[in-house]
């Protein structure tokens, strides 16, 4: 089956759910990174950034089994539905958020002019592969 690249209604559904999910990994990403920032501690940039992207993705399956829980799942169906569909997008986004962190900043470091990009490249980088999703199954990151 090939897919349809021009089909605004998904595209803009799955802005919607990236939305979601990108706040979901920010909140867990971007707390630890803030905290590390700002504590005293002996670990590396690259235990710093795995323990943000394991929390980032931590916090988007929450936020995103809150969200179906909401929308009448049960918990556990909720649960899984947020894991099951959403991990892949919520890797891609905390690679590509982590990554243009590590590149413009030399470290797991938050300033105030990085956070957009970080955000930007964490948004951009699974859009498609959601898109993709739900034209193609119907499926979307939530």
């Amino acid at each position: 089956m090939s897919i349809i690249w021009n089909n605004k209604k998904n595209w803009l559904k799955s802005a919607h759910n990236t939305k979601w999910c990108l706040i979901g990994c920010a909140i867990g990403d971007l707390g630890t990174i803030a905290y590390f920032q700002y504590t005293t501690h002996n670990l590396s940039t690259f235990t710093v950034m795995m323990l943000a992207m394991f929390n980032g993705l931590l916090t988007s399956i929450i936020l995103e089994t809150i969200i179906l829980y909401r929308a009448k799942f049960k918990l556990m169906d909720a649960l899984r539905t947020a894991f099951g569909m959403s991990f892949i997008s919520m890797l891609a986004m905390e690679i590509a958020m982590n990554l243009t962190d590590y590149v413009l900043t030399g470290g797991a470091l938050l300033t105030w002019w990085v956070l957009p990009i970080v955000l930007f490249a964490g948004f951009v980088t699974p859009w498609p592969y959601n898109y993709w999703r739900l034209q193609k199954h119907g499926k979307s990151c939530h």
